[in-house]
């Protein structure tokens, strides 16, 4: 996959609409009962550009950025700022976020995920694009060093410990994080006097899986 480790300017991010998409297919029965599954193991997540533009400026970055990636050619970064961190919105970073895995004694790569739960449901999504400079990690509730004791592969969301944690040592991790996308068309139609009305042109945004 073709894709360029640069965010979407989080200016024109802020303010737009988006969310996870799921894919459920619903098969309906003789009896009336209903038969659902899902293809899809992870969500996927789709937003509109077009909504965060507030003058003919942000029009003209977001042109830039859209010819910079060859339209839908090449996935990016993007910021969603519902979901960015791996707490809640109005916490703090903290290496005891999340916990991504157990050590063995031997395993020394871990992958970064958010844990998302409600009632009896748990959802663990993957995390490959970490901001860099904002991950925390401890092993046995113990935080370790970035750079000393771990590092941290960006571009794919693992974790390297310099000595592997110890057998049953549970192993955490904090962090903000992107979402990799790419856009859903190619083409961005503007017109200055609808946009200068108020009529935002619709910029579909769409994740890409890693």
């Amino acid at each position: 996959m073709a894709f360029h480790e640069i965010r979407f300017p989080a200016s024109l991010s802020f303010g737009s609409v988006g969310g996870p998409e799921r894919r459920t297919e619903i098969v309906a029965l003789t009896n009336g009962y209903e038969e659902r599954r899902t293809p899809w193991a992870h969500s996927r997540r789709r937003y509109d550009a077009g909504l965060g533009l507030r003058s003919l400026d942000d029009v003209a970055a977001l042109i830039a950025f859209f010819e910079a990636r060859a339209g839908q050619m090449h996935g990016f970064r993007w910021k969603d700022w519902a979901d960015y961190k791996s707490c809640i919105p109005s916490a703090e970073v903290t290496f005891q976020d999340q916990e991504i895995g157990i050590g063995d004694g031997m395993q020394r790569e871990f992958a970064l995920c958010k844990a998302y739960a409600s009632g009896v449901g748990r959802y663990r999504r993957p995390v490959v694009k970490p901001v860099e400079g904002t991950v925390r990690a401890g092993v046995g509730h113990v935080e370790k060093r970035e750079g000393v004791d771990f590092e941290v592969d960006t571009a794919t969301g693992i974790i390297t410990f310099a000595a592997p944690p110890e057998a049953d040592a549970v192993v955490t991790a904090g962090f903000e994080f992107d979402v990799p996308v790419r856009f859903d068309a190619d083409r961005i139609a503007v017109s200055v006097a609808s946009f200068q009305a108020g009529e935002l042109p619709q910029v579909p945004v769409v994740e890409v899986r890693p």
